[in-house]
């Protein structure tokens, strides 16, 4: 009777841990999605800074600097 529950209590815990691998494959998919609406979202107006500091360092400067895109 001891070895029968020993038994049903490793399935269980087998079981469980597949269980917890999905989990952490939704969690890992949920954070790289958030990851990639950020980057689209705030992509502009990282590019519209950038911009912006190299107008202002090149007309500050003197220098002929090109500003790229």
């Amino acid at each position: 009777m001891l070895e029968y529950l020993r038994t049903i209590a490793s399935r269980r815990r087998d079981a469980e841990t597949g269980a917890s691998a999905v989990e952490y494959g939704l969690l890992v998919a949920l954070i790289a999605a958030v990851i990639v609406l950020a980057v689209f979202a705030l992509g502009g107006l990282v590019k519209s800074t950038f911009s912006e500091t190299c107008t202002d360092i090149k007309s500050n400067s003197g220098v002929a600097a090109t500003c790229t895109s």
